[in-house]
């Protein structure tokens, strides 16, 4: 027996291919090539100042020890008064659990919720993390497929179908990656219907709460009644909507026993979050509101702006996304010849064409492309159009 080989539960792990396309992406740059990404989910703008300074003050006032694992008192009751303010939340201090970023959130849910054969259903074209990390706590993903027809969103057949005897859970993320599909009331009380009635919990991811467009309005599932809520772990952070990918702040607000099973789990795997990056939170989730409306409106313009450039082009379908900052245009008239799959077309757009997507067969979206208009105004132009350019040499 070889002593030295790695666990069966390491040879599970798959590398982030948005990851993976946006560092060859990025020493493409590094060469000096001029490459536009579309690649990766993070927003371009500068973190508010407000932040910046309430941390900055945090590491000079020395506030930079181990902090409870589970997060400081004073940021718990920001979130508990944010969850009120803007979701219709009631929660507790206790159940709140405040991780190193929303994806640290989904992980600790997941490994606290599932036993092996435990089965989640996922509702594709979804993030792909989701399905690792259901994986990696022994569970087995149940996947229901949506069209560009639906919007991308599920209907209550579909949904019912997939319940079996081992469901456990179902994730919600809404708005969505990659589809920026928004779930409206309907659609939530189906879920919450038939958890409910079959006696499993419910996992929203609602980090893009605040990125929202046109008539769309995002709700949170948990608001739809006591019952939902005490089967529901709502999970969210500071990442997209306050520009603050780096700092890794994501929390889960859920029913007492499991916050506390999560806040135990956390205690022996990574402890508290970043000090002083905790106060930067507080200072967040208390800015005003114009100032986080002043990048939905951007994002919203952009959105506008990509789905008006990519309709131009012969052959795609191009959804317009309610949230977030994806579109996930039908690419599979282009994919022909020698470029057999999607991740053939990305990497010919981004061989020949210097610009980075992500292929829809990333989230079990086959035949489409992923953009993230978390670009300026003026990438967004020139990637489109070189993405038309390269098109149209193929069918010329």
């Amino acid at each position: 027996m070889n002593t030295l080989s790695l666990s069966a539960r390491a040879g599970l792990l798959k590398p982030s291919p948005t990851l993976g396309i946006t560092a060859k992406a990025n020493a493409m740059k590094a060469e000096g090539i001029d490459v536009v990404s579309f690649a990766a989910g993070e927003p371009d703008f500068n973190t508010p100042e407000a932040v910046n300074e309430a941390a900055i003050a945090a590491i000079r006032a020395g506030f930079t020890k181990y902090t409870p694992s589970a997060g400081t008192p004073d940021l718990k009751k920001s979130i508990v008064a944010k969850l009120e303010r803007d979701n219709g939340l009631k929660y507790t201090p206790e159940q709140i659990v405040v991780s190193c970023g929303a994806k640290h959130s989904v992980y600790n849910t997941m490994q606290v919720l599932l036993d092996p054969g435990d089965e989640v259903i996922l509702i594709a074209p979804y993030w792909m993390t989701y399905a690792e990390q259901v994986i990696l706590a022994g569970g087995v993903p149940r996947v229901v497929h949506t069209t560009l027809e639906s919007g991308f969103v599920p209907t209550y057949d579909q949904l019912r179908e997939a319940v079996t005897p081992r469901t456990k859970a179902i994730i919600v993320n809404s708005p969505s990656n990659p589809t920026g599909a928004v779930f409206g009331h309907q659609t939530l009380k189906e879920i919450a219907t038939l958890a409910l009635r079959h006696g499993f919990w419910i996992v929203s991811d609602e980090i893009y709460e605040r990125l929202v467009y046109g008539d769309a309005k995002q709700e949170s599932i948990a608001s739809l009644g006591a019952e939902v809520s005490e089967r529901t772990i709502t999970i969210n952070g500071c990442s997209k909507s306050y520009a603050m990918t780096g700092w890794r702040i994501g929390f889960a607000a859920a029913p007492v026993p499991v916050a506390k099973a999560m806040s135990n789990f956390q205690d022996q795997v990574t402890s508290n979050p970043t000090s002083f990056a905790q106060k930067g939170a507080i200072a967040a989730f208390n800015l005003p509101p114009d100032e986080v409306e002043a990048m939905r409106q951007e994002f919203e313009a952009r959105r506008n702006l990509v789905v008006s450039l990519l309709r131009q082009i012969p052959g795609l379908r191009v959804p317009e996304p309610k949230g977030a900052f994806y579109v996930l245009p039908d690419a599979s008239a282009h994919i022909t010849g020698d470029l057999k799959t999607d991740i053939d077309l990305a990497d010919y757009l981004l061989q020949e064409a210097k610009v980075a997507t992500i292929p829809g067969s990333v989230f079990e979206g086959p035949g489409h492309l992923r953009l993230s208009y978390a670009a300026s105004r003026a990438d967004i132009e020139k990637g489109v159009a070189r993405i038309a350019e390269a098109l149209a040499r193929r069918n010329a």
